[in-house]
């Protein structure tokens, strides 16, 4: 049984442990034995803490819905107490540099009854749509490991789908769940703003751009997942309406007759998307009509707006970075220098320090001003708005990095690859990528499914239906647990 275990996801785990079929013990050991045999190919686990996993695994763990299942931290936004936070940086490596406490969100990880075997791999600051840090090296997909795994949750993804652990922690301030879950073929889901906490150590982050939740193999345990860590801390400055009912319940739930948008270019023609791209979404909102969806071409006019997604967008993010340096600068007793971290991020910093106050309040009051002309869309008698997750297919390693004597020269590319992901971090609406799509060569392609602000419940609903009509449970990539 235990050479089938890393094909099963993080429900069906913990239900083997439920019904005594195996220890807590067990499935930590042979994810363990997972991550040692496969991460030498991808590079998606850089912090191991196996000891103390298996340590955790032989005592008394809480009994969550996933008591015993093993599972990974992204080494970005959340920290653990007395363990290595190095966040993609070189000069936290290499100052050792350890957390104080949990945050929040670990913190329910863990009363979940998750058992955190260690970190993942992300690029530096998360800053890049691809997870190939010069202070860890590139994560390789399981799918061909010449491709990246997007970014930033990259290693997150890697490990998910390879089957070292069932499910992972991923964050997304511009599309960094969706982005990996899209190339990796995994369920990636971005809550709604507000849904989940980044406390104590953050009340927001990139003014709420910003949300943690996980990347997984099934829509069940993307919902069970978000009902376990959802909810509002003490001194967190909002939170998400809240939903009427678990999320776990919606997966069997009839998502109802819905008017569905379709988006299969890109509005503002900066790009031409690739066949690919096209073809998953086409087949995706075939596959809804016959499920007695109203299926149009339609989208938010305002997606053609370029200005928002790029300059505005740009003005918060580097300001926020800056501000990161200052803080860690603190934190080491040191100043963060240009030799300290790789070329596009002390290009991005200098951006950031370049920006006034006026500028980014005048920003962000932009970036307000463009989430209600987008999110008035679906006041406007629609539900769903499917789109590709990505503009192409995984990329090349390498094909994303820009030489260090231009270390902006990639920024058109990379915009180019994800202009369906910033605009719903702006607006904080929730949005899912789905593994719908394989194309000729084996890769997967996401579709993104974006739904009103505060509707997990629907975005559920809809994934678990395609999930039965399009199913996705019987795929391994060639590298596999």
């Amino acid at each position: 049984m235990m050479h089938e275990i890393a094909a099963l996801d993080a429900t069906a785990q913990a239900e083997l442990v439920r019904r005594g079929e195996v220890t807590q013990r067990e499935l930590v050991d042979t994810a363990i034995g997972r991550i040692e045999k496969l991460n030498p190919r991808l590079n998606a686990v850089i912090i191991p803490l196996f000891d103390r996993a298996r340590a955790r695994a032989s005592g008394s763990l809480p009994d969550g819905p996933f008591r015993g299942v093993p599972f990974l931290l992204k080494d970005l936004d959340v920290y653990t107490a007395n363990e290595p936070f190095h966040g993609g940086t070189r000069f936290l490596k290499d100052a050792a540099w350890v957390a104080d406490q949990d945050s929040y969100l670990v913190e329910k990880f863990r009363a979940a009854g998750f058992v955190i075997l260690g970190k993942t791999n992300t690029p530096e600051f998360g800053l890049s749509v691809t997870t190939e840090p010069e202070s860890y090296g590139p994560s390789r997909n399981p799918w061909n490991p010449a491709h990246s795994t997007g970014g930033s949750s990259g290693g997150s993804a890697a490990a998910v789908a390879s089957g070292m652990v069932p499910a992972a922690h991923a964050s997304d301030g511009g599309g960094s769940i969706r982005i990996p879950a899209s190339e990796c073929g995994l369920v990636g889901l971005k809550p709604s703003r507000g849904r989940i906490s980044l406390g104590p150590h953050y009340g927001e982050y990139w003014h709420g751009l910003v949300i943690c939740h996980a990347v997984t193999r099934s829509v069940r345990d993307t919902a069970a997942i978000l009902d376990a860590v959802a909810g509002a801390m003490p001194g967190d400055p909002y939170t998400a309406p809240p939903l009427a009912r678990a999320l776990s319940k919606e997966v069997a739930a009839a998502p109802g007759r819905l008017r569905v948008g379709v988006l299969r270019h890109v509005p503002n023609g900066a790009t031409t998307l690739h066949p690919d791209c096209v073809a998953a979404v086409e087949k995706t909102g075939k596959v809804l009509e016959s499920l007695g969806h109203v299926v149009d071409e339609s989208h938010p006019a305002a997606l053609a707006e370029t200005e928002p997604t790029t300059t505005h967008f740009m003005t918060l993010t580097t300001s926020w970075l800056d501000a990161a340096f200052a803080y860690w600068g603190n934190k080491l007793g040191r100043p963060i220098g240009q030799g300290d971290v790789e070329p596009g991020t002390w290009a991005f910093v200098e951006i950031g320090r370049s920006v006034s106050a006026s500028q980014y309040i005048s920003a962000l009051i932009e970036l307000h001003a463009y989430a209600r002309r987008v999110a008035s869309w679906w006041t406007d008698g629609f539900d769903l708005l499917v789109t590709p997750t990505i503009g192409e297919p995984p990329p090349k390693i390498g094909s994303l990095t820009a030489p260090r004597d231009n270390p902006l020269e990639a920024l058109t590319r990379v915009l180019g690859l994800i202009p369906f992901t910033p605009p719903f971090n702006i607006t904080g609406q929730p949005a899912i990528s789905l593994p719908l799509h394989w194309n000729d060569a084996g890769l997967p392609i996401g579709v993104q499914l974006v739904g009103a602000y505060g509707r997990e419940d629907l975005l559920i609903r809809v994934a678990a239906e395609l999930e039965q009509a399009l199913p996705w449970k019987g795929r391994r990539p060639p590298v596999h647990g």
